[in-house]
């Protein structure tokens, strides 16, 4: 039997306020435990929540993004459940009337189409605490610093019908929230997670499946394994006669599979109802207007300008304009050396090599745009070649200096002098008359790959400094003379 898979994802974007979204405290990560909990937070009896109305307009700000409904009315509701750390006994959210509604989102997938995923609904609601096992000899410890920190809860449509699909979307909803900036999306530090709802069906079956809930996953690769993993799961265990049991999981990454946490609950079981202590919020169209008008520049509008104005091709645009703080890089590094397609080139390629291999933003690279449009220079003007430039950068990205102090420190100018690369070529002809004769031999078709050979040799000779371009033009010349 052919299977298809149905996901839904929600997604939790912590918003980047400085406070928390009822009280005064603060939000900054990595502080000790239980020092930025006040009296809201901790739920001490006459304690009242004040709304921040910062993370109001963060909310609308998206909703705004992504074309969505903006709710003029909104309400908060009490989510009724009792875990250690949620001292309120009840987690104040949105339910009936949230502040964005339906929207959408266009994602572009592997193979270079596009889908369509629909937003159900975008909530602002607080953190819950946080359980520590590890420091504690058969106890729990509580720290209660996230408690009453921001979120925006991100609900999708069952849209998606791969892992692959589903980690495209929710890299959509990362690009979007960060470059609005209400979110600085940094999921090692839980600012951006989300949990996954999967469930499979036979190919063209109507009726959903029953479906799992996967906890707060918090990388894009976990959420592709984990959603693959169940998505296996699920199969076999229908195909071998069982069922699948309506549960919420967790995905165990050292297992690289996924484990029964508890049975799932549904919106009854957490007897929502209006929070007493908070009126509803009535926005008007003024406060909605006044806050389109200081929308930035969105990735999907930043690729059109970028095709447009830098005669980018379409993966290059896209993956250069997805986020702010490297678009912004590549643009300094274009005013720089007014070559978009080397910049692009450099950024997509050793640029993000060395990002990745150092588990390093752009914004927090040591080689700034200036520096790598001067390398791109010097490869313009026959200083260095492609080979010698990425070891200038890997000097550059070390600390070792500016392109033209690594260049100079490290013997690497490129030799131009027509003279010597002649009489390197000279050498290597005579050096290998067995290869010369082959090339001889050979039909003038097929001469072009046994060429190669030849500027190897040479390029050895001259120790990677003579200019590949001269070299391959003086090579071809005198090894056609002798044919």
């Amino acid at each position: 039997m052919q299977w298809e898979a149905v996901i839904g994802l929600e997604i939790h974007a912590q918003l980047a306020t400085k406070s928390k979204i009822f009280s005064g405290a603060s939000t900054e990560f990595g502080a000790e435990p239980n020092t930025q909990a006040c009296a809201v937070d901790l739920a001490l009896p006459g304690t009242l929540p004040v709304l921040n109305g910062e993370a109001l307009s963060m909310a609308v700000k998206f909703g705004l993004a992504i074309g969505a409904e903006i709710g003029r009315t909104s309400v908060f509701a009490r989510k009724n459940y009792f875990y250690p750390d949620l001292p309120k006994g009840y987690q104040t959210s949105q339910f009936e009337f949230p502040i964005v509604g339906k929207g959408e989102v266009e994602v572009e997938l592997e193979d270079g189409s596009k889908k369509v995923v629909g937003v159900t609904r975008a909530h602002m609601e607080e953190d819950a605490g946080k359980s520590l096992h590890e420091d504690f000899d058969g106890m729990t410890g509580i720290d209660l610093n996230r408690a009453g920190t921001p979120l925006l809860e991100i609900v999708s449509e069952p849209d998606l019908r791969s892992a692959k699909e589903a980690v495209a979307y929710l890299k959509k909803i990362h690009a979007i929230v960060t470059n609005l900036g209400i979110c600085d999306g940094n999921m090692a530090e839980g600012s951006f997670r989300c949990d996954a709802n999967v469930s499979v069906r036979p190919k063209g079956q109507e009726k959903f499946g029953t479906r799992a809930e996967i906890k707060n996953v918090n990388s894009f690769r976990f959420v592709e394994k984990a959603i693959q993993y169940e998505i296996e799961r699920q199969i076999d265990l229908i195909e071998d006669g069982g069922e699948v049991v309506q549960e919420t999981r967790l995905y165990d990454a050292d297992k690289n599979e996924t484990r029964s946490m508890r049975s799932k609950e549904e919106a009854n079981d957490y007897r929502y109802f209006p929070c007493p202590d908070l009126l509803p919020i009535v926005i008007d169209e003024d406060f909605i207007e006044d806050l389109r008008k200081t929308l930035p520049e969105l990735p999907d509008a930043r690729k059109a300008r970028f095709m447009e104005q830098y005669g980018l091709n379409d993966y290059d645009a896209s993956n250069l304009a997805s986020y702010r703080s490297l678009a912004a890089y590549f643009e300094a590094t274009v005013a720089a050396c007014d070559d978009a397609k080397q910049a692009a080139n450099w950024l997509l390629g050793e640029v993000a090599k060395f990002l990745n291999q150092n588990d390093t933003d752009i914004s927090d690279c040591p080689v700034p745009a200036e520096q790598l449009a001067q390398l791109i220079n010097r490869i313009k003007d026959n200083t260095i070649n492609s080979k010698s430039a990425k070891v200038v950068w890997e000097g550059m990205w070390n600390g070792e200096g500016s392109v033209d102090e690594v260049i100079s420190a490290r013997s690497l100018k490129q030799e131009n002098d027509m003279g010597a690369i002649e009489k390197a070529i000279d050498d290597v002809i005579a050096a290998n008359p067995q290869q010369v004769e082959q090339y001889i031999a050979a039909e003038p078709d097929k001469r072009g790959k046994m060429l190669g050979f030849f500027m190897g040799q040479v390029m050895k000779a001259t120790g990677g400094k003579a200019n590949p371009g001269q070299v391959n033009g003086i090579l071809k010349q005198k090894l056609d003379k002798l044919c």
